[in-house]
């Protein structure tokens, strides 16, 4: 079990649903579909960068059709990123000597800041790669009001 991620643990906006007795249960209950391929893609890498007008994140899914993955937000500020890279189909013809590409499910999840705009997020996917823009509200100055001072 490793307890090494590439996240910060104490990030206040990760809401990756990590958790370290995880294998411990998997080992004692077998899943629905235990296919090692499924576990393999779950974990879907993705980036995340903060420019001065958005929040932008950046997601590997190579193979992946648009029509395949979801991108929500959840509960007003959650950014939900989902989805799922079929199989390839099997023919009995068919010599697999290796198979090392990943399918299955996958899900993540990033609690947004307070200044972003939930309302104007924008995706796309080119190239295998999703890249989900969240635009940041502006931060507004505070008023400045100059008291003169009497005596």
């Amino acid at each position: 079990m490793s307890l090494v991620r590439r996240s910060n643990v104490f990030d206040p906006f990760s809401l990756d649903l990590w958790d370290p007795f995880d294998n411990m249960f998997r080992s004692i209950v077998p899943a629905a579909s235990s296919d090692a391929d499924t576990a393999a893609f779950a974990n879907a890498r993705i980036d995340w960068k903060e420019t001065p007008e958005a929040h932008v994140f950046k997601a590997d899914l190579p193979g992946v059709k648009k029509e395949e993955v979801k991108v929500e937000v959840e509960d007003g500020n959650v950014l939900l990123i989902s989805g799922q890279r079929s199989k390839e189909k099997e023919d009995k013809n068919d010599k697999w000597h290796r198979v090392e590409r990943s399918s299955g499910h996958f899900m993540r999840r990033f609690r947004l800041p307070e200044n972003a705009k939930v309302d104007q997020v924008k995706a796309g996917l080119e190239n295998g790669v999703l890249t989900v823009t969240v635009p940041k509200a502006e931060v507004k100055k505070p008023e400045v009001k100059a008291i003169n001072i009497s005596g």
